[in-house]
């Protein structure tokens, strides 16, 4: 059977350190890291952060920037603004997560309720920046 569902396969973000960016992403946020050996033998340009089995978030060194000519003005989509990536998580790892940043002295906002997104409202969410500035709001729909 042929899946003709449209899936977000990646975010790709741009970050000054893979590497730092990589072990926020797993040590902070929980996500864990792909190609990351790859990428520190040069075997690789980027690394990736998983988000699920169908999704990651690229860690694109800002320095690739000059090398961005698939688009007339690509070069400039480094440290174009995007306002925020969200994770939804299960309740648990929603909590567990803003311990997690907590705990390293990362700052999160106060938690809002009832803000929408892909399934509708969600019981309750927050936002914190990666140490690239990179802004991340984390939510639970349960």
């Amino acid at each position: 059977m042929t899946d003709h569902t449209t899936r977000l396969d990646h975010v790709v973000l741009w970050v000054r350190d893979p590497v730092a960016a990589a072990d926020f992403y797993a040590k902070a946020v929980g996500l864990e890291p792909v190609r990351l050996r790859e990428f520190e033998a040069g075997e690789e340009p980027f690394l990736s952060v998983r988000v699920n089995d169908e999704a990651l978030l690229d860690l694109m060194p800002s320095a690739m920037a000059p090398r961005m000519t698939m688009l007339p003005g690509a070069v400039e989509s480094a440290g174009h603004p995007v306002n925020h990536v969200c994770l939804a998580l299960p309740r648990g790892d929603f909590d567990a997560l803003r311990a997690r940043l907590e705990e390293r002295a990362v700052p999160v906002s106060e938690i809002t309720h009832g803000s929408f997104g892909a399934r509708g409202e969600a019981e309750r969410s927050f936002y914190f920046r990666d140490p690239d500035g990179n802004v991340v709001e984390a939510r639970h729909y349960d």
